[in-house]
């Protein structure tokens, strides 16, 4: 039960003009022959050749419809708050990634490339960037890639470090939980 709140479904998406043809020579096929059974297949190659043989006339109002339908589409789309993705929530204790080596190469740079455009925007600075290492040699990269590898495996043993202190608090966390429960007088199974 909804409690004051509206569910708002995703608005339907438009359908092109030959969708539009195809529902409407549905509708008058089962009306002309209402006990007839046409498989998917012959009833789609029977569509396919009615909207070949149909005049630029008759094609524009179900280019219009199509027209009205996408237009309908678009403004629903830009009322539409859909459902957002929950984050989940980082621990603070835990060890950062370490930044890669383009990274380390952008945060060496960036001073740099905006001293010299100082209008220029992040985005504007970061293609620049991108630009850069693209087109540095091998061994400009080395020194960016070692400190990468050294950030990696550091930040590998902290992660390991990390890990094993989550399982000691675990561990203690559920020595407490048995403790608590035989206190009480009650199996824990």
């Amino acid at each position: 039960m909804n409690m004051g709140k509206e569910i708002q479904l995703r608005p339907k998406v438009n359908v092109s003009s030959y969708i539009h043809f195809l529902l409407n020579y549905r509708n008058k096929f089962k009306e002309q022959q209402p006990n007839t059974f046409v498989g998917f297949k012959e009833f789609s190659r029977k569509c396919s050749e009615k909207w070949r043989s149909i005049s630029k006339h008759e094609k524009a109002k179900y280019e219009a419809l199509a027209m009205l339908d996408k237009a309908r589409y678009q403004e629903e789309m830009m009322n539409y708050i859909g459902k957002r993705k929950k984050r989940r929530k980082r621990d603070p204790q835990a060890p950062r990634r370490p930044p890669s080596s383009f990274l380390l190469f952008c945060q060496d740079h960036y001073a740099q490339l905006k001293r010299e455009n100082p209008n220029w925007s992040v985005v504007q600075v970061a293609k620049a960037s991108g630009k850069m290492w693209s087109a540095s040699a091998d061994d400009e990269k080395q020194p960016y890639e070692r400190r990468a590898a050294l950030l990696r495996a550091k930040y590998q043993e902290d992660l390991e470090a990390y890990r094993e202190q989550r399982r000691g608090q675990k561990a203690r966390l559920r020595c407490h939980w048995w403790a608590r429960m035989r206190l009480r007088g009650r199996s824990p199974s």
